[in-house]
């Protein structure tokens, strides 16, 4: 699932190529992706796209004050395309492609949705937070007013919710999902299950520095990539997650997991947890 740093490149990449361009038409080929009806998807038709930004993990394309919002959930990307077909694309729900924007030169962005889950949504909306999930975010971690003291009043009002959670809900801190969530704990050296509200001084900095220098590192990383390489780039600068079995960059230790029913996180027991593995149920259950 693409995350606040692959968002936020995919923004600055489509920026450099959108803005100025007049959007000729948009082919929905996935109807089930498009959440709204007024306005109307034709009304971003012969508008001039002005810039690209990112609310959380929300894709957001105004063009001339309407907003093309897109959230492309667990199985979603956008895909370039210097020379469009000329045909439009059938509607399918067998075909990967949800979406397909022209521009006024021929060129222009496939939406695509890989698996049978399908999960991507489209707002066509005049205002970014017409659309529920951004109304409901949470702070961006990377807003210079994210400080330690702020973190600190959203650890305190989750309480013994675990720290892991805390950090993937949207509507607590904004754009983090679950692999950066691993990142962010393995590099703060702190169990996914530690209480939210049981962090000492000294602990609380550390879990802010490592949030705020894991995410702007990784869209540092990202900077001037185009779309095309984001995924690749974010896979091979991951330290465990998706790592189960290997060794922890850190210490050495195996990378471990914890599944759950629709996800699973990854961590380091020597880095994490004082060395000891953390109960998966799950995985317990198919050992019986």
């Amino acid at each position: 699932m693409p995350e606040l740093p692959e968002v936020e490149a995919l923004a600055q990449d489509l920026t450099g190529r959108l803005r100025d361009r007049a959007i000729t038409t948009i082919h929905v080929a996935q109807f089930s992706a498009l959440k709204t009806f007024d306005p109307p998807l034709r009304a971003l038709e012969g508008t001039l796209v002005d810039t690209v930004g990112r609310h959380g993990k929300f894709l957001d394309i105004d063009a001339s004050g309407t907003h093309l919002v897109l959230h492309l959930a667990r199985a979603g990307w956008v895909r370039w395309r210097d020379e469009m077909p000329t045909i439009p694309p059938k509607p399918s729900t067998k075909s990967t492609l949800a979406a397909r924007v022209v521009l006024d030169d021929g060129s222009g962005l496939d939406i695509t949705e890989a698996g049978t889950r399908k999960s991507l949504a489209m707002y066509v909306v005049r205002d970014p937070l017409d659309v529920p999930g951004i109304a409901s975010l949470g702070p961006d971690p990377l807003t210079d007013d994210f400080t330690a003291e702020r973190l600190a009043g959203i650890l305190r009002a989750e309480g013994r919710k675990q720290l892991k959670g805390v950090l993937r809900h949207q509507g607590t801190i904004a754009g983090i999902g679950n692999a950066y969530s691993d990142e962010i704990l393995h590099a703060a050296r702190m169990s996914p299950f530690k209480p939210a509200d049981s962090l000492d001084d000294e602990e609380l900095t550390r879990l802010h520095t490592a949030l705020r220098t894991t995410l702007q590192d990784a869209v540092d990383r990202s900077r001037g990539l185009a779309a095309s390489e984001l995924k690749g780039e974010k896979k091979s600068n991951l330290a465990v997650h998706g790592r189960t079995g290997q060794a922890c960059p850190a210490c050495g230790d195996v990378v471990r997991e914890v599944s759950f029913a629709d996800s699973s996180l990854q961590y380091c027991a020597t880095c994490q947890t004082g060395g000891k593995p953390l109960a998966d149920r799950r995985m317990s259950k198919l050992l019986k």
